[in-house]
């Protein structure tokens, strides 16, 4: 079933176009109403193209102003191809600054390949994997930890079954050069971005930078020049970027090196992202102040390996993830 959702822009024009996608939205407010999915194509000519995306989750910023950067700073006169950039992808939840949107509380990332006629969020990835991901060569999205984790800067990847995909990936993870790069080779849900850029025969990489509800600017500075270099890499963008002096580790994640609360209470950590932890080491403790003069909780390591990622966020409930460790 074809999507009832329409663009403003001609994503087949040559030149920069910049607009909305419009998903029609009936509610008692605006009977026929249209909620606006920002984007901007950047067209010239033959080429590689290439999707840029943020704001899947609506609480991660740092996606979204980078590429609202590159709108601005990027003509069609410096490209070969085309370069299609959704800044604000999921629009109902970056506008609430939430991760799933306020419409039918769903998570972008976890609908894939979505409904033609489903809710908005299902409508959104629909329109995403059958229009905006038809025929690209290469799909990077954008996201951070959001309100309630924080990212070391890494890229996470995966194996595809098209024969020419894992030499581009390659290709994408230098030019990127973040300090870790992280395969999710086996993870088959299916129901991510990078899922159904996959299905196209794209070469897809899901990056993460910083989060705690927050805009890190040195992860903006730093990303603006990683996603250049990949633009001239791939042959998108005319101009030679210069190249990164960060050599990446490659790390591998398994679901024991999860850790999660087993205990409602306030989460204390004690070691930091960049950390380097054995199996039974103490991490954290979680307090519960409603039972006067109770232990905390230990919250211990259940293997080896470093913190690329924990929570911010100091209530928890029995769970919540607490660190993400990868070795």
């Amino acid at each position: 079933m074809e999507s009832v959702m329409h663009s403003e822009v001609d994503f087949n024009q040559n030149g920069k176009h910049c607009g909305y996608i419009r998903l029609p939205h009936s509610v008692h407010r605006s009977a026929y109403g249209w909620i606006p999915l920002p984007v901007a194509s950047i067209k010239n000519g033959s080429g590689p193209k290439v999707v840029l995306s943020a704001g899947v989750h609506g609480d991660e910023y740092e996606g979204q102003i980078i590429l609202n950067q590159l709108i601005r700073q990027l003509e069609s006169e410096q490209i070969s191809g085309q370069i299609i950039i959704l800044p604000m992808a999921n629009f109902p939840a970056a506008q609430a600054g939430l991760r799933t949107s306020p419409l039918d509380d769903l998570n972008l990332n976890r609908v894939f390949p979505g409904k033609a006629q489903g809710t908005p969020t299902e409508m959104i990835a629909h329109y995403m994997e059958t229009v905006l991901m038809e025929e690209a060569d290469y799909y990077i999205d954008i996201h951070s930890g959001g309100s309630s984790l924080e990212y070391l800067p890494v890229a996470l990847y995966g194996e595809s079954e098209w024969p020419d995909t894992q030499q581009r990936q390659q290709l994408v993870l230098d030019s990127l050069s973040l300090p870790y790069a992280l395969d999710l080779s086996k993870d088959r849900a299916g129901w991510y971005t990078t899922s159904a850029a996959q299905r196209n025969g794209a070469c897809a990489v899901t990056v993460e930078l910083g989060g705690n509800g927050q805009v890190n600017s040195e992860h903006v500075v730093m990303f603006q020049e990683s996603l250049r270099r990949v633009l001239s890499a791939v042959g998108c963008l005319n101009e030679k970027v210069a190249a990164s002096e960060v050599e990446t580790r490659y790390v591998t994640s398994s679901p024991e090196l999860r850790v999660y609360a087993y205990a409602d209470g306030l989460f204390e950590p004690l070691v930091k992202l960049g950390d380097e932890v054995a199996m039974g080491d103490l991490l954290a403790y979680l307090h519960d102040p409603s039972t006067p003069g109770s232990d905390p909780v230990a919250v211990l390591a259940g293997a080896d390996g470093m913190v690329i990622s924990y929570r911010v966020l100091a209530q928890v409930r029995r769970g919540d993830c607490l660190f993400e460790l990868v070795a």
